[in-house]
């Protein structure tokens, strides 16, 4: 199957560069453009992309409210969004995944980590590095969110399994690893966390990441 991608980024030269890696691939191709946020939205809604490739700094719209407008769309339930951002400087990365957003990305990746992100994030899977996670998890989503977030109750119907699931995927281990870890095998791993992922009503497991931290069940290191 072809992977569908909207990029949006008001930069005209780097969509075109994206756009011709993107399309150079057998698996991926290119859509649509979009030069801020409200055309991303709009443009969304229109083709149904796999992957909203989101340039989170941009005029008018930006890419927060994009990301935010385009998880909250029950019709996109398919689409995921990859954030483009810097993890050292953009304190908006830790609201995109309070929202939804699936993965991130810095500007000055390599074009196989840009082609393997999206494919990552397309299959539903989380794009946050061990050590992207606790950085921005412990410098970002430890402090409270101010707005209607998620509260420890979200955790009640959750099973001491799924519990442990959630805290492993917080701590940035794959599904394999936490297999290893667990004795479990990876297909179970994943069964659990998809549950965990619909009783915690987490978009994606990045969002999943960032709900742990903020209920108070996966904790920042020291």
């Amino acid at each position: 199957m072809t992977i569908r991608v909207l990029l949006a980024d008001d930069q005209a030269l780097l969509r075109a560069t994206f756009r011709i890696l993107i399309d150079s691939c057998d698996d991926l191709e290119v859509v649509a453009e979009a030069a801020d946020g409200a055309e991303a939205v709009d443009l969304t809604r229109v083709h149904h992309p796999d992957v909203v490739l989101m340039d989170i700094r941009m005029p008018g719209t930006d890419g927060l409210a994009a990301t935010s407008a385009i998880c909250a769309d029950t019709d996109l339930q398919n689409t995921r969004v990859l954030i483009l951002t810097t993890f050292q400087s953009d304190e908006h990365v830790a609201r995109a995944l309070r929202v939804g957003a699936g993965g991130f990305l810095g500007k000055n990746v390599t074009a196989d980590e840009l082609l393997g992100g999206i494919r990552t994030v397309a299959s539903g899977d989380a794009l946050l590095s061990p050590a992207a996670t606790r950085s921005l998890i412990a410098r970002f989503l430890a402090t409270p969110d101010r707005g209607d977030g998620p509260t420890p109750r979200v955790l009640e119907n959750l099973t001491p399994r799924e519990r442990e699931m959630v805290v492993l995927v917080a701590d940035g281990k794959s599904d394999d690893e936490i297999a290893e870890e667990a004795c479990l095998s990876p297909l179970t791993v994943r069964t659990h966390v998809q549950r965990a992922k619909t009783k915690m009503e987490a978009r994606s497991r990045a969002q999943l990441v960032a709900i742990a931290y903020q209920v108070g069940l996966a904790r920042p290191l020291p």
